[in-house]
């Protein structure tokens, strides 16, 4: 896991569980590589750890990647960081997740908007700003309610990763018994969405990877014109010194 996944779980946990919370936390994907959000956790929470490999921090080895051996509307809050992506059918991971969630039980996910190719043991998919509302939509087929309280992409910082995170109540009626929302207690972020509101707020067209390669670009360009201004001097100052003197030296004026 890298460092800015785990501080989005810690920002997770600071908004939607208080600290002396004791509800039931299933953790997907929670094999420890490089850290693990049961770190961030408040500690009276019951927390288990689900994976497909036996590993440290895994309570529970799945068979099946997409059923879960709990009972349906038995667990508060799922949440999944750095695992989707590795999922062949990760719409079928989330209705999954969503049918042993509580009525007003939450889902959250972080999963990279970007990135190198990492298989573990494959590596399929990458998040764009619309993926929460299309999961929601896929839910919906299916015959359940869930709404996207909200979503957003964070900027790169101590390591390359963008990240995709959303966080999901089962059921739409219970909007209202979670107000607080992680895009109001960071300044920095991409292309969130909001219950209740069709705006996409700090919208950007360009993922961050692209505008960074098009400043490059930029820099580059602007380079490559000072060299050829550069060039033409020293050219005019090497004709000078041959003795087409006053008129090379005239051209430099």
């Amino acid at each position: 896991m890298h460092p800015t996944a785990m501080q989005n779980g810690q920002l997770f946990f600071d908004t939607y569980l208080g600290e002396d919370s004791t509800c039931v936390v299933v953790e997907i994907g929670a094999q420890n590589v490089n850290g693990s959000l049961r770190e961030v956790a408040p500690s009276s929470v019951h927390y288990i750890g689900v994976d497909f490999v036996v590993g440290k921090g895994v309570d529970v080895v799945l068979t099946d990647p997409y059923s879960l051996p709990f009972e349906s509307e038995s667990v508060d809050v799922i949440v999944s960081s750095s695992c989707l992506e590795h999922s062949e059918m990760f719409w079928l991971s989330f209705t999954e997740c969503l049918r042993v969630l509580k009525p007003d039980g939450l889902m959250f996910i972080n999963v990279p908007s970007n990135g190198a190719f990492h298989r573990y043991p494959v590596d399929c998919w990458r998040f764009y700003p619309d993926a929460g509302s299309a999961l929601v939509t896929w839910a919906k087929r299916q015959g359940m309610n869930p709404a996207l309280l909200e979503s957003f992409i964070t900027p790169q910082h101590e390591d390359v990763w963008s990240d995709f995170l959303a966080v999901f109540v089962k059921d739409e009626a219970c909007i209202r018994q979670h107000p607080n929302r992680m895009i109001k207690a960071i300044s920095k972020f991409e292309n969130g969405k909001v219950s209740g509101s069709e705006q996409i707020f700090s919208y950007f067209e360009f993922p961050e990877d692209i505008r960074r390669l098009n400043e490059a670009v930029q820099r580059l360009s602007a380079m490559e014109g000072r060299e050829a201004i550069v060039n033409d001097v020293l050219e005019k100052l090497h004709e000078f010194t041959k003795g087409q003197g006053p008129a090379a030296l005239a051209d430099l004026a």
